[in-house]
């Protein structure tokens, strides 16, 4: 679960379909982004970052940092 992409969204007062909408993208690709199951392109990156107002790169990021704790274990 992506915890801090949940709250942004909620901080917002949004809903996964407005997300979706306004980021052109399916309701189902959205909640599966934000549940941790599906991670988005770079291009949906953008598109969800600016509806929720926050830097694109955090997706990679946090895909880094996971990596590498589970590499130095």
């Amino acid at each position: 679960m992506r915890d801090w992409l949940l709250q942004k969204r909620l901080d917002l007062k949004l809903t996964q379909e407005e997300v979706a909408d306004k980021a052109g993208i399916a309701r189902t690709t959205y909640a599966s982004i934000e549940q941790g199951f599906r991670n988005p392109s770079v291009n949906v990156s953008k598109r969800i970052s600016q509806v929720l107002l926050f830097e694109w790169i955090i997706f990679f990021e946090e895909k880094c940092h996971e990596s590498c704790k589970n590499n130095s274990a």
